[in-house]
């Protein structure tokens, strides 16, 4: 092995469930007041300024950054026990969660300080929205393959061509995106990448949205055509930014929404079974919760680990392969179960929707975050095995 493959056991400490009781209240509130309803993943808009505000208000984005910045300087576990929360009840996080997830962090190591206080306290307030730009046309999840170019003009860069899958582009304020800025070289195809901060709805950019058999629309196609980049808006070492882009994966990768994104299914098939499931249904549920549990501790253990200033690359790749695996095929599993439940039951009409749209969503699972086929390149390679 070229590194040793660790999941410290973590428990979340005590002041992590206080927080967990106050997000479910704040989440409740929500859903009294109808901003969402937690059983319908299925909503057309799931963009909802407003409650990125009052989420913001709360002091629940930018919860690990330094107050100066506008955040809280609380530990990643209490901004696990956040996520967690509001993965579960289906909340309408999109228009928040990437920056707060990656793109601050990612701002705060790398961009010049008088972007850093300009950006960093809208994100805390909730007030502007990230997207990623990596996936290109014809690489897949290969990121290394990146053909769109940076090339040197007066004060900055020109950016030519394509990135695909880019979610929430459409909305976005801000797109941290890597651009090719020199050739790879023989020894190394990651050389000549750099990292920028995009700022969205600018001339030379134009996004498409990509349809989804769910008929949302996430993912976009972003072309960039002669858009010009100011050089203070380069974030990090030129040509080294698969250096921080790695880094940055263990952020996106390991986090609860890895493996409970089509989780509702799950909780409403609990509930039409009720509280005297027959031993098929006993059965099949707690192997399902067993599952969950575990995938549960892993990501709680990179939690662990970054708040501990690690880099678990590995091991959040294990985490998103095994959460998009159980993920994707949760949808057919409750289905299986659900061919037993009583028709007569309360719930029976709502659980056949969520599986419906559960179903025609999981196959994008696979995309966001890296592919499959990607990730385990990436755990292999950690391994040694290649």
């Amino acid at each position: 092995m070229t590194a040793a493959l660790r999941f410290d056991p973590i428990r979340l400490p005590e002041k992590c469930e206080q927080l967990r009781k106050e997000v479910r209240a704040f989440l409740a509130e929500e859903i009294a007041a109808g901003t969402f309803d937690p059983h319908k993943p299925n909503r057309e808009d799931t963009d909802a300024p407003e409650f990125s505000r009052r989420v913001g208000a709360k002091g629940w984005l930018g919860m690990t950054w330094p107050k100066k910045y506008g955040g809280q300087e609380r530990s990643f576990l209490e901004r696990y026990v956040v996520t967690e929360e509001m993965r579960v009840a289906n909340a309408p996080t999109r228009r928040f969660f990437v920056a707060d997830r990656q793109s601050g962090p990612v701002l705060l190591k790398y961009a010049p300080e008088h972007i850093k206080m300009d950006i960093l306290p809208r994100i805390c307030r909730g007030e502007i929205c990230f997207a990623i730009g990596m996936s290109e046309p014809n690489s897949g999840s290969d990121l290394f393959a990146a053909k769109t170019r940076a090339t040197r003009t007066d004060g900055g860069y020109l950016i030519n061509g394509t990135k695909i899958w880019t979610s929430s582009a459409h909305i976005a304020d801000y797109m941290i995106a890597i651009f090719r800025t020199s050739p790879p070289t023989k020894e190394n195809r990651r050389h000549g990448l750099t990292q920028f901060l995009v700022k969205m709805k600018q001339p030379g950019i134009k996004v498409n949205p990509i349809g989804q058999i769910t008929g949302q629309y996430e993912f976009n196609e972003v072309v960039f055509t002669d858009h010009f980049i100011p050089d203070d808006h380069v974030l990090g070492e030129a040509d080294g930014a698969w250096k921080q882009a790695t880094s940055e994966l263990a952020y996106e990768r390991s986090g609860p929404e890895r493996f409970l994104e089509t989780y509702y299914v799950l909780t409403e098939l609990v509930r039409a079974v009720g509280p005297n499931p027959d031993t098929r249904s006993a059965e099949g549920i707690g192997r399902l919760v067993a599952q969950l549990h575990t995938m549960r501790r892993m990501s709680v253990s990179v939690a662990g680990m970054l708040e501990a200033g690690k880099e678990p690359v590995v091991e959040a790749s294990i985490v998103k392969d095994i959460g998009t695996v159980w993920e994707q095929q949760l949808p057919h599993r409750v289905r299986d179960l659900a061919a037993f439940v009583e028709e007569t039951a309360s719930n029976r009409e709502t659980l056949e929707r969520q599986l419906d749209f559960a179903i025609k969503t999981a196959p994008k699972l696979t995309i966001q975050g890296g592919t499959t086929e990607v990730l385990r390149g990436i755990i292999a390679r950690g391994l040694g095995l290649r």
